[in-house]
């Protein structure tokens, strides 16, 4: 019945997003809270068939011609060996029957040799997605990841020998035992690499991972609050001299490259997930495929779906506060007055919060200010449910 439930929305959604997941992983970090498999590659072949299938059945499901991102992440897609890869990469290019603005892969360092940086080329990638969390080995120790930092210069060459440009990487600050001399000499060598675009997050512990359980176990802490704060500031003033736009709260991008799939998901666009935990969205439904690899594979497409959730509109306003105010633009005045219209528990919330300068009216948008971005989780948090706030209708 879920699965049925999607199909219809399927057929009468415009989703203007595709979110592919991959889920092999060399290792599990300990961090990540992702759904990830260790590769053993023998399931890499099934795998890849599957995902093909997958394709074909989304493409009879649904109307297609809107779609202008895609967005493949995991995992780590560039694990597939270089011919499945390509197989992959190109069933899921075949989704946008229209203009496809970005084409986005995520990848590992390590794994970007020159054959896989040419699949990409070959399948009409248009940006890579890197994770570098660290440039320090006893950090990246610490979050249990493998790659040698050595590896992202070399990756980085490899993707732009290929004719890759657009390169993202990615960073965490607040890695325990990390100092702000630490935090700024990674941004230093990131920034040396020329990237188009940065992410920048600061470390959270998950309810679940490994990270968390150290914590438990008092093996482990996080930093102090002050440094953390004090690396994201860092992370602004720095990035802003450089020339790079902060558009979101964790995001960075140099004019003209902000991540564009990733603004469907802060926008509220609809976009279609396909893949083993890949999550999607369609008018007001969200879903995500079933999160185990082997009953994925197994099941006919389209895969079964789990956490379907029809969501309120008490719920869809929350939503639309949580992704607007994470932008750096904000919210237009005319649609915070209509998420407003006879809601008083967040106009009181809004009031209380421009009173306190956390927020502010900046060309005739509601935004966060800037000396309270380091409190943002406060603010969105006030707005996506207020202490009076009944979730009804």
């Amino acid at each position: 019945m879920q699965r049925d439930d999607v199909s219809s929305h399927l057929r009468d959604a415009t989703p203007r997003a595709i979110y592919a997941h991959i889920p092999f992983c060399r290792h599990k970090c300990h961090y990540c809270d992702f759904y990830s498999v260790v590769d053993r590659r023998d399931r890499q072949p099934a795998f890849v068939d599957r995902m093909e299938r997958e394709v074909h059945a989304t493409r009879d499901l649904a109307s297609l011609g809107q779609v202008r991102t895609i967005f493949v992440g995991g995992g780590t897609p560039t694990l597939l060996d270089p011919p499945l890869l390509g197989r992959t990469l190109q069933a899921i290019r075949s989704l946008a029957d229209g203009t496809l603005e970005e084409f986005t892969v995520e990848a590992n360092p390590e794994t970007v040799s020159r054959e896989v940086a040419d699949t990409l080329v070959a399948s009409g990638v248009h940006r890579v997605s890197m994770g570098c969390q660290s440039f320090h080995p006893e950090h990246l120790k610490t979050l249990e990841r493998w790659h040698d930092p050595a590896s992202v210069p070399v990756a980085v060459e490899n993707l732009r020998r290929a004719g890759i440009e657009r390169v993202s990487l990615d960073l965490i600050f607040g890695i325990p035992g990390s100092t702000l001399e630490d935090w700024n000499r990674d941004l230093e060598i990131a920034l040396s690499l020329a990237p188009s675009h940065l992410s920048c997050y600061g470390l959270i512990f998950e309810p679940g991972t490994p990270l968390t359980e150290k914590q438990r176990l008092g093996r482990i802490g996080p930093v102090e609050e002050e440094l953390e704060a004090e690396m994201f500031e860092e992370t602004r003033r720095t990035l802003a001299r450089s020339g790079f736009e902060h558009y979101e709260i964790s995001n960075w991008a140099r004019p003209g490259e902000t991540c564009r799939h990733n603004l469907a998901y802060w926008r509220n666009d609809d976009w279609i997930g396909i893949g083993p935990a890949a999550a999607g969205h369609l008018g007001g439904i969200r879903y995500r495929q079933v999160p185990k690899l082997d009953e994925w594979m197994s099941s006919p497409p389209p895969a079964p779906v789990v956490d379907l959730e029809c969501t309120s509109p008490a719920v869809q306003r929350g939503d639309r506060w949580m992704m607007g105010l994470r932008l750096r633009a904000g919210l237009p005045r005319n649609e915070v007055q209509e998420l407003l219209r006879e809601d008083r528990p967040r106009r009181s919330v809004v009031d209380r919060h421009l009173e306190a300068g956390r927020l502010e009216w900046h060309q005739d948008r509601l935004r966060i200010s800037e000396h309270a971005l380091v409190l943002s989780d406060l603010v969105i948090t006030d707005l996506v449910i207020p202490d009076d706030d009944p979730l009804s209708p």
